[in-house]
């Protein structure tokens, strides 16, 4: 098992160069990036640019001579866009920004990002506490709905409580997870029926004032909504594949023998069905984890205004910040090889009959 996780181990590293490597070719020739984004700052939409490269009013920029690759770059003086070029490290060429990227990055050092002043590190650290919340509570609320929820649809499967289970499970799974939250923002937090929850934030702005149980309470009262419609987009597709797990398992010949030999029907459920349906669910993990943490957060927490991982890699997006882009991409990917190489782990403890290690 030692040399399996040794070559899995190994194998992340061409994998993360492969996923770095198309994505850095691809914003290289993506349009709007970060120096054309100033330039049209420059233009008019703001004088941020401006501001930053201690040119006053701008008004020196002004070159009609000057030709330039980047759109709307007629009539700026050429020496400032060599000089934004030199701020966004666009001055190298491109193979050395890649070579350069990449030992960076196997240092896990991902630079400053171009318009918060503050490493990409520190950045990432600091949103990181509002994601894991929202990402844990759900991901402990979806387990803890879904597989029971699962095993008894198949204890009982084609009863009434199926049936009706069954219909809420569609309508969860054909509704977006943010089109819920749209949903329970106009009736529970001021759209047009009831103001019971707050639309804004993690905390009050009154949170330190309050008492260890005021503040525990303040937590909770605003995870409801962004936590409930997470759960809602999430549970689903988790209970149909508890479910079938188990129904596939249920109808195999060593349950039929259990039963025949006396034992009551919770024994055989969850002393030899269990382990064995489980492995599917645990197969299904590391991707239920990465798009509840990842995929489904960022809508969550733009909706919500969460200041978490989710709404720092949606406004870098729009922003161009290509260090926070990059950075989140790696830290993101590398979290993922991670899960699934614990997720073969994890089958190896739940089944022992399992051996990865042996496979040619």
């Amino acid at each position: 098992m030692h040399s399996y996780i040794f070559r899995r181990l190994l194998l992340m590293i061409p994998t993360l160069i492969g996923i770095m490597t198309i994505n850095f070719f691809l914003v290289q020739v993506a349009p709007g990036g970060p120096v054309e984004q100033a330039i049209a700052k420059v233009q008019g939409l703001s004088g941020d640019a401006t501001n930053r490269m201690g040119t006053g009013d701008g008004s020196e920029l002004v070159s009609h001579s000057s030709q330039s690759q980047y759109r709307g770059a007629q009539g700026i003086d050429p020496e400032f866009i060599a000089q934004l070029e030199r701020q966004y490290g666009f001055d190298k060429p491109i193979i050395e920004r890649y070579f350069l990227m990449l030992w960076n990055y196997a240092r896990f050092d991902f630079g400053d990002s171009f318009y918060r002043d503050i490493k990409v590190t520190d950045l990432l650290l600091e949103k990181m506490p509002v994601s894991i919340s929202l990402g844990l509570w759900t991901t402990l609320l979806v387990y803890l709905i879904s597989i029971p929820l699962g095993i008894k649809k198949a204890s009982r499967h084609n009863s009434g409580f199926d049936v009706w289970t069954s219909t809420v499970v569609i309508i969860g799974y054909a509704i977006p997870a943010f089109l819920f939250a749209i949903m329970l923002i106009v009736v529970f937090a001021g759209g047009t029926y009831f103001s019971w929850f707050p639309l804004r934030g993690l905390t009050s702005d009154n949170f330190a004032e309050l008492s260890l149980m005021g503040k525990i309470a303040d937590y909770f009262w605003h995870l409801a909504l962004p936590v409930t419609a997470s759960v809602i987009g999430s549970f689903a597709a988790l209970t149909m594949l508890t479910k079938n797990a188990f129904l596939d398992e249920i109808a195999k010949q060593y349950v039929v023998t259990a039963k025949a030999k006396g034992c009551s029907e919770k024994r055989v459920l969850y002393g030899h069905i269990f382990r064995n349906a489980m492995l599917l669910v645990l197969a299904g993990m590391p991707a239920a984890l990465i798009g509840i943490f990842l995929t489904g957060s960022m809508l969550i927490e733009v909706i919500f205004s969460l200041d978490g991982l989710g709404l720092l890699g949606f406004e870098s997006v729009v922003n161009r910040d290509y260090p926070v882009i990059f950075g989140s991409l790696y830290l993101f990917t590398l979290v993922g090889l991670i899960l699934k190489l614990v997720t073969d782990i994890s089958y190896t403890l739940i089944d022992p009959r399992i051996n990865f290690a042996g496979r040619s």
